[in-house]
C-alpha cells in the first residue's frame, strides 16, 4: 500500500516489524471481468467511458498549495470512471485538511509513531524505580486518584500531587504509587535506584556498592585532565570573575560597588566611545576570545570527544534484580487487584474504570466493575514462540465467537478454543481466523459491538496471556489472526464504558444528538479531537504489539462516516458521498488510521465493513482513497438471503447473482465476499441451513427431495461465491457443515439461556449429510491451497444464461460452470472456452460423497474441446449439467493446432 505520510521523511517511523519485509502490494491483473455493466451509483452518463489521462498538467492556480510528488487527492477518480466534478473538490478540499490534521498533530507528538503509542504512557506501568506510574486523560476532572482494595478504596492515599506533574494544560493526570518498604529494610542510598523487574538479578547484585561503582567511573572514563573542573567546582566561576573584575577585584559584597541598570551602563560606553567609528555596530564586546575552559581544539581532541559515550554503562551497573527488589519492597499495587480511578468533578465525586485499563471485570456480581492491575511475574508471563506468518495474497478467513465456540451450553474460553477449534479450522483449510467479540464489553448478548474498554480483552473468556497463548498457536499453525475492532462507535454504559467518563459531556464523545447512535443507543467519537485520535491510534496499535494480530476488521463504518449513521436511503447520487451528513473528521481518522499502522506495521491487513462501498475504499491514500487492503461487500450475504426467502428457485436471477458478486470493476481483487456471516441469524434471523433444511433433518436423516435441495444449493451458493470473484472469502463457524440452529445469545427474551449460544460440533461425528457439506467445503478450499486458483487469476465471466440458469467463468485453466435450474439437466451443454485441449473435472457438487446423486459418472470427468466459437471464446467444451449442480474443470493438456 502506498503511504501518503509525507512527514515521515522530516522524522522517520520505521516499522516495528523486519525492515527486510518489504511493504504488500496488492497488483491488479489484466485479466478482464466479462460481465454486465456495474456503474458507480453517481450522475455520470450511462455507460461513459472514463475520460483519457490528460496529455500535460494542468497549471496550478496562484492560491493552491503545491502537492507533494507522488501525491494526488483525485488520483483514483479516472480509474474507477468516475467524473462528478463535485466531488473531485470534496477529495481536493479533504486533502488540505488531512494535511492541517497532520500538522496539528506534530504539533503535540514527536511524530506519528508517538500518536500511536499513547498505551507507552497512559495507564498503569511499572517504573524502573520503585514505583508504579498510572496517567489518565481526563480534562473535565478537578482532582484525580486511584482506589483499590490495596489501599482501602481510598480517594486520598494515591492521588496527583500539585506541582508534582499532577495535571497538565490538556487534562491529562499523573499519578505515582510508591513501592512500600519492607519492614527492618533500609531506604535505598540512591534515590533514583533503579531495578530490573524481569531478571532475578542483575550487576547491582553483586555487593559492589554505589560509592564503589561511581569511582570505577571516575576512573575508567575520565582521561587526566578532564574531570578537573568536577573535582574542582569553582575553577570555571572564579576564571570567570577574574576576567570581569581583574586579578584584584572586590572579595566581598560590601566592596562590590552597586552596578548601574543596562540603559545607564549603554550610555556610559557610547560616552567612553564617541570617538571609535566602530561603535557604529553597537557591539559592547571587544571581540577578545576568553579561554575560560582551556579547551584544545584541534582536529584530534574534537574526534575524540565526539566519540566518547555517557558513562550509561556504570550507572546501569547500580541496577539491581527483582529478587532485590521484592526483598526490600512490598509492590505499591499487587498484580491482580482490584482498582477504579476516583474524580472530583463539578457535579461531584465519581469512580470510573481507567479509559486504558487492559484487564477489566465489567460485572461483578451486580456491582459496579473494576480494572485488574495485570502485571504478572516473569514466570508467569507468556513467552511468544512463533512469527507472525506470511501475507498470503489470498485469504480463506474463519470468522468465530469464543464464546459460542464450544459445544457446552456456557461461554467457552480462549484455551478451550485454542486446544479444539483452532486445529479444526487449521484442517478444515481456511489461512486466517476473525475473531469478533474479543474486546471487553459489559453486556454478552451484545455479541461484544457496545465495547466499554478499547485496551482489554474480555474477561469471560480467560486473562490477558491466554489470549497471548491464542494467538501465537495460530501462527504457529500458519494461521492469521484478525480482530473486529469497533471505533465506529462506542457503549453509552458510564459506570464501565466512556461516556461522560470525567463527568462532562465531550470528553470523548459529541455533545447532543450527534454524541449519539440515532438507533442503537451507542455514543459516537469526537474524531476532529488530537486527544480522541490519540486514544483510538494507540488502540490500533496496542493490539498489534501487546497481542501480535494481523489485522482488523472495522466494524460498521457507515455508522461513523456520516452523521445520519447508514441509516439513510441512498439514491445512486455521487452526492451522497460528500453532502451534509458526511463525517469528514471520521474519514480522515480512517486514512490517518491506515496510514499509520501500514508504516509501524507494513504487513498489517485492514478490511472496511462500509454498506455504502463508499467511493476509493481500498484505493491508496497518496491516491485519494481511503487505503484499506480489502473492502466487504456485503450485498452478496443480502442477495442469497432474500432468494431463500423470497424467490422461487426457477425464478433467481443469473444477472443479478453475476452483478452482485462481481460488484465494482476496477476492484475485484480487494473484494471480500460472504454468503452469510453471524449478523443474520444473531439479529433474529435464521442461518441458510436452518432455512435450507428447517426439521427435516431432525425427522428423516435419509436423504430426500427437500434435503437434496437444501444440499445441493447449499454448496453451489458457497462454490460460486468463494470463486466468482475478489481475493478474499469468509465464513462464519459451523456454516461450512451446514449447523441447523441459529445463534441466539441468552437475554431476557430467551429467560438468559445458552441453548443456541454453542456449535454443536457432534454434528461431524456422525456419518450423513453434515460430514460430507464439510468435506466439500475442505476440497472447496483446496482449490486454493493446492492449485492457487483464487490467487493468480481473477475471473472471466463470459457465459450468463437467464433462460437455462446457467452461469460460466474461467479463472486461468479452470473452467466453473453452474446449472441453478431446479429440473432442468442438460447432457451436452456447451460454453466457451480460449484454450483447445482436454478438460477434467477437479470439484463435482452432484458427487455422492458430498451428499449428491452423483448423476455424472467418472468416465465423464473428461472432455476435449471443439473447435467452435461459443460466448466470443475461439473454442468450446460440452459438458453433462445435471440440474442444481456445479462442476470445476481444470485444462489438463493443451492441444495445439
Amino acid at each position: 500500500m502506498t503511504s501518503s505520510l509525507s512527514l515521515l521523511t522530516l522524522i522517520p517511523l520505521p516499522p516495528t516489524t523486519n525492515a527486510s519485509v518489504s511493504r504488500r502490494s496488492l497488483t491488479h491483473r489484466n485479466t478482464s471481468v466479462v460481465s454486465p455493466t456495474n456503474k458507480w451509483r453517481c450522475s455520470v452518463s450511462p455507460g461513459q467511458p472514463p475520460p483519457p489521462p490528460p496529455k500535460h498538467r494542468q497549471r496550478q492556480s496562484k492560491n493552491t498549495e503545491p502537492i507533494e510528488k507522488g501525491i494526488d487527492p483525485v488520483g483514483f477518480l479516472s480509474k474507477s470512471g468516475i467524473t462528478h466534478k463535485g466531488f473531485a473538490l470534496y477529495l481536493r478540499e479533504r486533502y488540505k485538511s488531512l494535511k492541517d490534521l497532520k500538522d496539528e498533530i506534530l504539533k503535540r507528538h514527536i511524530d506519528f509513531r508517538d500518536m500511536a503509542s499513547g498505551f507507552e504512557l497512559l495507564g498503569m506501568h511499572r517504573n524502573v524505580q520503585h514505583r508504579v506510574d498510572f496517567m489518565e486523560w481526563a480534562p473535565g476532572a478537578r482532582y484525580c486518584a486511584i482506589v483499590g482494595d490495596f489501599n482501602d478504596w481510598s480517594p486520598t492515599e494515591n492521588c496527583a500531587r500539585e506541582g508534582h506533574y499532577g495535571h497538565d494544560d490538556y487534562g491529562y493526570w499523573f499519578v505515582i504509587l510508591e513501592d512500600k518498604l519492607r519492614d527492618g529494610e533500609e531506604p535505598d542510598e540512591l534515590y533514583f535506584q533503579q531495578y530490573n523487574y524481569v531478571d532475578d538479578y542483575d550487576k547491582g547484585d553483586s555487593g559492589v556498592t554505589a560509592d564503589e561503582i561511581f569511582q570505577k567511573a571516575n576512573d575508567e572514563y575520565w582521561e587526566p585532565g578532564e574531570d578537573r573542573f568536577i573535582k574542582s567546582r569553582f575553577e570555571i566561576i572564579a576564571k570567570l570573575y577574574e576576567q570581569i573584575f581583574g586579578p584584584n577585584g572586590p572579595q566581598t559584597e560590601e566592596e562590590l560597588e552597586e552596578m548601574p541598570d543596562p540603559q545607564t551602563q549603554y550610555k556610559m560606553w557610547k560616552e567612553e566611545n564617541k570617538d571609535d567609528p566602530s561603535s557604529n555596530l553597537h557591539v559592547l564586546d571587544s571581540g577578545k576570545q576568553y579561554d575560560i575552559y582551556n579547551v584544545i581544539n584541534d582536529p584530534v581532541s574534537r574526534a575524540k570527544f565526539r566519540a566518547k559515550q555517557p558513562p550509561i554503562a556504570y550507572w546501569f551497573e547500580t541496577r539491581k534484580g527483582r529478587k532485590a527488589w521484592l526483598k526490600k519492597y512490598a509492590p505499591a499495587i499487587p498484580h491482580g487487584s482490584k482498582y477504579r480511578v476516583y474524580f472530583n468533578t463539578p457535579n461531584g465525586p465519581l469512580e470510573r474504570i481507567p479509559a486504558w485499563a487492559t484487564y477489566v471485570n465489567p460485572e461483578a456480581d451486580g456491582n459496579q466493575g473494576y480494572a485488574i492491575h495485570w502485571e504478572p511475574p516473569p514466570e508467569s508471563a507468556y513467552k511468544w514462540k512463533h512469527n507472525n506468518p506470511k501475507v498470503p495474497k489470498s485469504l480463506r478467513i474463519y470468522e468465530a465467537h469464543i464464546g459460542i465456540s464450544g459445544s457446552e451450553p456456557k461461554i467457552a474460553s480462549f484455551s478451550e478454543f485454542t486446544e479444539k477449534v483452532l486445529p479444526y479450522v487449521k484442517e478444515a483449510g481456511y489461512n486466517a481466523i476473525q475473531l469478533i467479540g474479543v474486546v471487553e464489553h459489559k453486556d454478552y448478548y451484545t455479541v461484544g459491538y457496545r465495547v466499554t474498554n478499547m485496551f482489554a480483552v474480555s474477561s469471560r473468556f480467560g486473562t490477558p496471556e491466554d489470549f497471548k497463548r491464542l494467538v501465537d498457536v495460530a501462527h504457529g499453525l500458519g494461521l492469521l489472526v484478525f480482530m473486529d475492532i469497533v471505533h465506529s462507535y462506542s457503549a453509552a454504559d458510564e459506570m464501565v464504558g466512556l461516556s461522560l467518563f470525567d463527568g462532562s459531556n465531550d470528553c470523548y464523545f459529541h455533545t447532543g444528538k450527534r454524541g449519539q447512535h440515532k438507533f442503537w443507543g451507542t455514543r459516537m467519537f469526537k474524531y476532529e479531537d488530537l486527544d480522541v485520535l490519540h486514544y483510538l491510534l494507540s488502540n490500533l496499535n496496542w493490539w498489534v504489539v501487546e497481542y501480535h494480530v494481523d489485522g482488523f476488521n472495522f466494524h460498521s463504518l457507515a455508522s461513523m462516516m456520516y452523521t445520519h449513521n447508514g441509516f439513510a436511503s441512498f439514491t445512486g447520487d455521487m452526492e451522497e458521498f460528500y453532502n451534509q451528513y458526511v463525517d469528514r473528521s471520521a474519514i480522515l481518522y480512517l486514512i490517518l488510521a491506515n496510514e499509520i499502522l501500514h508504516t509501524l506495521h507494513p504487513n498489517i491487513i485492514t478490511i472496511a465493513e462500509d454498506a455504502t462501498l463508499y467511493p476509493g475504499l481500498c484505493e491508496p491514500t497518496s491516491q485519494g482513497g481511503l487505503g484499506f487492503d480489502y473492502f466487504v461487500n456485503p450485498h452478496a450475504s443480502e442477495m442469497w438471503l432474500s432468494f431463500l426467502e423470497n424467490v422461487q428457485d426457477s425464478n433467481w436471477s443469473m444477472s443479478k447473482i453475476v452483478d452482485t458478486l462481481v460488484g465494482i470493476n476496477g476492484s475485484s481483487d480487494k473484494m471480500l465476499l460472504y454468503t452469510e456471516n453471524h449478523n443474520q441469524s444473531i439479529s433474529g434471523g435464521r442461518s441458510f441451513a436452518e432455512i435450507l433444511y428447517g426439521q427435516t433433518l431432525e425427522q428423516s436423516p435419509a436423504m430426500n427431495d427437500l434435503l437434496l435441495r437444501g444440499c445441493s444449493l447449499h454448496k453451489m451458493i458457497r462454490l460460486i461465491t468463494y470463486s466468482i470473484n475478489g481475493r478474499a472469502y469468509l465464513n462464519f463457524m459451523g456454516n461450512e457443515f451446514g449447523h441447523p440452529k441459529r445463534v441466539e445469545f441468552p437475554m431476557s427474551s430467551n429467560e438468559f439461556s445458552f441453548s443456541l449460544a454453542n456449535r454443536d460440533w457432534d454434528l461431524l461425528a456422525k456419518e450423513g449429510i453434515h460430514q460430507n457439506l464439510l468435506s466439500f467445503d475442505q476440497d472447496m478450499m483446496d482449490l486454493e491451497k493446492t492449485e492457487r486458483v483464487i490467487s493468480r487469476w481473477l475471473p472471466n465471466v463470459h457465459h450468463v444464461n437467464d433462460t437455462n440458469m446457467v452461469i460460466s467463468y474461467l479463472r486461468g485453466p479452470f473452467l466453473f460452470i453452474f446449472n441453478f435450474h431446479p429440473t432442468n439437466s442438460y447432457e451436452r451443454y456447451s460454453v466457451g472456452v480460449e484454450e483447445a485441449g482436454e478438460y477434467q473435472v477437479t470439484l463435482n457438487t452432484d458427487e455422492k460423497k458430498y451428499s449428491g446423486q452423483g448423476s455424472i459418472g467418472p468416465d465423464q470427468y473428461f472432455r476435449k474441446t471443439i473447435s467452435r466459437r461459443v460466448d466470443g471464446m475461439r473454442n468450446c467444451i460440452e459438458v453433462p449439467l445435471p440440474s442444481r449442480s456445479a462442476q470445476v474443470y481444470k485444462l489438463t493438456r493443451i492441444l495445439r493446432v
